[in-house]
């Protein structure tokens, strides 16, 4: 029994393929199997190409998959895209009416039959799929009408006969593809990294999000939306990223824990506020998901390209966290962490996502809330009041009241000022406040998390990577190892600020190490270069739009490991 199967749905932007691929996958998480589905989509709203890449498993998945045992092409171009990725023996599904020359492996799917209008038509894919993977009928019922019961009963009674009578056409007619292994009961969810990121935010105690729209960080202050009211969460929409920027600091200021979802075209109008919150000592957590650039480059597409901008942003000299998750886990817990951090040591945090992590949907178990730490807050005691100095320098982080809260006077501004709040020239102050700003540091690394290792402790190859390369690495190093190579990988969910004394040692004990990053020049190594001395001379880069796979890195590899 094979322990994973590969699926790749392709067709044009408003085929409805984005509800074929959620609604399968949700039924094959419900299934008691791992999911991965990966996106990727023009930046159209009808035609073009689109697809999404299914990973199914019966243990835990990690990269997207290279080749595939079933595509499902809604369009002719599908076929010929993506002929060249199809595994031996895989099975195509087409369009009956395409009239197209018989080889081994095609079925025609009799759509005109099946569905009485187009619309119904990924619903028939659906049922065809959900049949020749052996998916339990009473799963795929259930979620059709969830899906559609918004749109009223005749609607859901529809499509539930489309697919009834989809499900029965493949039983007599396509061939059998069961999903591996057996379900194991456990409950799982599926869900993307915008999603789980949400869930994070919202566990973390977020009451204000500002925002201005832009792919692929939408989703993020969409899905606070829909809870707003329930939850008590205000989010939003500014006239531009400066407003929606701005509006998070005073909202921060007034005591709410506050989120600026966005990418990085919208996030480098951000950046003066971002200094801003600097000096006002003001926490707030910025999630920058990453797509390609220059200006609007590929907007649909993902890259690693924004971790300078991101580190660099803002002017003056003042401290940050970024972190950057490597998967869908990652998504909530270091979501929570950062309104944490950005609390305990009053500045900027920021999440470095990216647009595969962002809408790749992974089979995950429900979130322990009872098990996450507390999240740390303003000081509401109002002791004194009359003594009380916004930035008292005598620690790093000084007591961080909140106006109205009491008879505390709580000043802020953009100029530099004293221990109250009030705007100064004095050199020996300015001095004295930048160094307590410049002592936070110390703060940030009592809470670094240090890089995850796996493989050996000194092997012959080490891959090291960020965020959502990570997952990939991890999964290539494995396959490296099966094949009697020494190999380890040592994955960042942390990229600043960096601690060398926790990774610093495995550098130093491989014979050879390679960065593997999805950007065109090795930002990440840099980095580390600049932060340790220490120099990676090779490095296997990705800038095509697309996300990294274990092929795609084991191709690029080869000739590095023949010269070791």
């Amino acid at each position: 029994m094979r322990e994973e199967l590969h699926l790749i749905l392709g067709g044009e932007a408003g085929q409805g393929l984005d509800t074929v691929a959620g609604l399968l996958g949700k039924a094959v998480v419900r299934s008691g199997r791992h999911l991965l589905t990966v996106q990727h989509v023009m930046s159209r709203v009808r035609g073009g190409h689109n697809n999404f890449r299914m990973r199914l498993a019966s243990r835990p998945v990690q990269g997207p998959p290279d080749t595939f045992d079933l595509l499902a092409a809604m369009s002719r171009e599908s076929v010929d895209l993506h002929r060249e990725r199809l595994a031996d023996g895989a099975v195509i599904l087409v369009d009956g009416g395409w009239d197209m020359p018989p080889e081994p492996g095609l079925i025609g799917i009799p759509f005109a039959e099946l569905a009485s209008r187009p619309v119904f038509r990924n619903v028939a894919l659906m049922g065809v799929l959900g049949a020749m993977l052996g998916i339990g009928a009473d799963i795929l019922r259930e979620l059709v009408a969830d899906n559609f019961r918004a749109k009223g009963d005749q609607i859901v009674s529809s499509n539930l006969d489309v697919l009834a009578a989809a499900m029965k056409w493949a039983a007599d007619n396509a061939p059998s593809l069961p999903l591996p292994g057996e379900g194991d009961g456990v409950t799982r969810l599926a869900m993307d990294g915008n999603q789980a990121l949400v869930l994070g935010a919202l566990a973390a105690g977020v009451r204000f999000c500002g925002y201005y729209p832009m792919s692929p960080a939408t989703s993020i202050a969409e899905g606070l939306a829909q809870v707003a009211v329930d939850l008590g969460v205000v989010v939003e929409q500014g006239e531009d990223e400066i407003a929606a920027a701005n509006m998070a600091l005073g909202a921060s200021y007034g005591g709410a824990r506050s989120i600026v979802p966005t990418s990085g075209g919208g996030f480098a109008l951000m950046t003066e506020a971002v200094s801003l919150a600097g000096v006002m000592e003001t926490p707030v957590v910025f999630v920058v998901a990453q797509r390609p650039g220059p200006a609007t480059g590929l907007a649909t597409r993902t890259e690693q390209a924004d971790l300078e901008l991101v580190l660099r942003a803002g002017h003056g000299e003042f401290h940050r966290a970024i972190l950057a998750p490597a998967t869908v886990e990652d998504c909530f817990h270091l979501t929570h962490k950062a309104f944490d951090l950005a609390e305990k040591f009053q500045g900027p945090v920021f999440i470095l996502s990216d647009q595969y992590l962002a809408s790749a949907v992974q089979s995950v178990e429900p979130f322990d809330l009872g098990a996450l730490p507390p999240v740390a807050g303003p000081d509401l005691s109002d002791a004194d009041p009359d003594a009380y100095r916004r930035y008292d320098w005598s620690a790093p982080v000084s007591p961080r009241r909140i106006p109205g809260h009491g008879r505390s006077l709580v000043l802020a501004d953009c100029h530099e000022h004293d221990e109250k709040g009030h705007i100064i020239e004095a050199a020996d102050i300015r001095v004295r406040m930048q160094d307590k700003r410049l002592a936070k540091l110390d703060v940030l690394r009592a809470e670094i998390l240090p890089p995850v290792s796996t493989g050996e402790d000194d092997p012959d190859l080490l891959l090291v990577g960020w965020g959502s390369s990570g997952e990939v690495l991890r999964e290539v190093a494995a396959v490296l190892q099966a094949r009697g190579v020494r190999a380890a990988s040592l994955c960042f969910t942390q990229v600043w600020p960096l601690a060398p004394e926790t990774f610093l040692q495995r550098l130093h004990a491989a014979e050879c190490v390679v960065a593997v990053e999805g950007n065109s020049t090795g930002q990440f190594a840099r980095l580390l270069r600049e932060a340790t001395g220490f120099h990676i001379a090779n490095s296997v880069l990705r800038y095509d739009g697309r996300a990294l796979t274990a092929g795609y890195v084991l191709e690029r590899l080869a000739p590095i490991l023949e010269a070791l």
